[in-house]
């Protein structure tokens, strides 16, 4: 069995005023973010296989609709959409954690809108959305800490991006793993 080394970065803000977001034109630019406020499966499939594929997300593929939909209906869980001229472009999934965590637990862009400029805009919208997030859900306590992974597998620019929007890296894993065939955005896709 072949193995690769991928080394992973853990980043987090501690402070709302740790995040440095994008600016850059809006209105005219053709881009909007939105909240997917439906917790629907089969959308969120979607955009996990179809931001994933190509940079080997494979935890999820094996969920069940039960399970996807059991996780979008937790509580505070939250799915902003990225869309450019109202296609769907990249998301960002909120993950709620106790002690007013939240972890981004997904974020990234289809294959044909990376390099545009959409990213640091999303990752900077998503990034605010996670420290007001107890204004959307009475009973949560205030978002203390919003974290975040990354590693080699992804972008090749997804790092710079989390830390040019302030987060600090505050742990590194480097690891072997299996080498795994990169699916595609669905099964039988080519790059």
């Amino acid at each position: 069995m072949h193995t690769v080394t991928v080394t992973t970065w853990s980043l987090e803000q501690t402070s709302p005023t740790d995040l440095r977001p994008v600016h850059g034109p809006d209105g005219d630019s053709g881009i909007r973010i939105a909240r997917a406020e439906v917790p629907s499966p089969e959308f969120s499939r979607f955009l996990y296989t179809a931001v994933g594929g190509d940079v080997t997300w494979t935890d999820r593929l094996s969920w069940t609709y039960a399970q996807w939909q059991e996780f979008l209906e937790r509580p505070g869980a939250e799915t902003w959409v990225a869309y450019e001229r109202d296609t769907p472009a990249g998301f960002i999934e909120l993950d709620p954690q106790p002690e007013g965590v939240v972890e981004i637990s997904y974020f990234g862009l289809i294959a044909a809108f990376r390099g545009r400029r959409i990213g640091g805009r999303l990752l900077s919208y998503g990034t605010a959305r996670a420290w007001d997030l107890a204004e959307r859900w009475p009973g949560r306590e205030p978002t203390t800490r919003v974290w975040v992974h990354t590693c080699s597998k992804d972008g090749p620019h997804a790092l710079d991006n989390y830390e040019r929007r302030g987060f600090r890296l505050f742990d590194t894993k480097v690891e072997e793993e299996p080498e795994t065939p990169v699916p595609g955005p669905w099964p039988g896709a080519h790059r």
